[in-house]
């Protein structure tokens, strides 16, 4: 199933991209900031986001059976979930998780767990990205508080699951985590708002991940080099983990498929600076948090399966699979990347 829709993928099953649905929250942001100054007053006016992701809400219900959760902790098929969001209110970066077992929740700088049952509203306001979709009401604390992505503020992104109990971790990262060094032309003109707004995006959501991963990497470094009895002492503890992240920049995948975005949402980015399909085009790091089409996430499912298999030896020592008998080898050392497209898990 989850193939299944990524592989039919389009904007309209995650936010509004109809004429009328960009005009009607485009417009009111325009109005705003040309005339926010005598319309601030005005509530039915203010704006909420720039797009409406009530598509996305209805996707999320159709397809992800929250209800089992309890279920599979109960039977102890997961051992616990978390699902993060930043708080609008607080200014804090906060879990919310759900265990098989009674976890203390944990607090630190700007950050701390709140233990709760987990539904759809969470995962709307984990993937809340600021500006572009609406914040999301959860309860805290027997108070309704708007919360956005989670993203937001989260120093550090590997901590939650540590907190749950992880001994071992495999973490999936979104970019610049292990791209080529690649020689880029400085750009002499002024950077665009699409430029500047896809920089702080990226900012928000790949930098925190690259920095805990070096981090907990130098951190189980400098325990391998503790005496038995000073390792003892430490809470701290050894976590192996596996990270797989895209070999190819998502930004330079989406400037190829910036015409498939669905034509008023092009207009609206080509105002921003983002400029038209092609290697030289402008503002891909910003089209690339809307551009839910099959085209462009067929290619990336498609990259994820190629640095997979690239991997695979990697994957089966950590999971402790033993290799198979006849095609894995073959995959692994051979030149033909035929052998390592992406299968068709769909017939339709």
């Amino acid at each position: 199933m989850l193939c299944h829709v990524w592989e039919n993928f389009s904007a309209e099953h995650v936010y509004r991209a109809d004429s009328l649905g960009v005009i009607r929250n485009g417009a009111r942001w325009a109005t705003m900031l040309s005339l926010g100054w005598a319309l601030a007053r005005w509530r039915r006016i203010r704006p909420r986001s720039l797009l409406d992701n009530a598509p996305l809400a209805e996707l999320l219900q159709h397809w992800i059976p929250m209800q089992r959760i309890p279920l599979m902790l109960e039977r102890g098929h997961l051992r616990a979930l978390a699902i993060t969001a930043s708080s609008y209110g607080t200014g804090q970066h906060v879990t919310f998780y759900d265990a098989c077992e009674p976890i203390e929740p944990w607090a630190r700088s700007q950050r701390q767990a709140v233990a709760t049952r987990i539904d759809h509203a969470h995962l709307l306001a984990s993937s809340a990205i600021p500006f572009i979709f609406p914040a999301a009401s959860l309860r805290q604390a027997g108070h309704d508080v708007w919360f956005g992505d989670g993203s937001m503020r989260q120093t550090a992104p590997l901590a939650p699951a540590i907190h749950l109990g992880a001994q071992r971790m495999l973490v999936i990262g979104a970019g610049r985590l292990q791209e080529p060094e690649v020689e880029r032309a400085p750009e002499r003109r002024y950077p665009s708002i699409a430029q500047i707004a896809g920089h702080a995006l990226s900012n928000i959501f790949l930098d925190a991940l690259a920095v805990d991963v070096e981090r907990m990497a130098r951190i189980n470094h400098t325990l391998s080099l503790l005496p038995r009895d000073a390792l003892e002492q430490t809470p701290l503890r050894p976590i192996e983990f596996l990270m797989i992240a895209p070999s190819e920049r998502l930004d330079d995948i989406a400037t190829r498929h910036i015409d498939a975005l669905p034509r008023p949402i092009r207009a609206l980015l080509r105002g921003a600076g983002v400029g038209k399909a092609g290697p030289r085009a402008q503002g891909g790091a910003l089209a690339s948090y809307l551009l839910f089409e099959a085209p462009y996430t067929c290619e990336l499912m498609a990259l994820g399966e190629r640095d997979a298999m690239h991997r695979a030896a990697d994957i089966r020592a950590f999971f402790g699979w033993d290799a198979p008998q006849a095609s894995s080898t073959a995959v692994e050392s051979a030149d033909d990347a035929d052998l390592v497209q992406p299968m068709s898990y769909f017939s339709a």
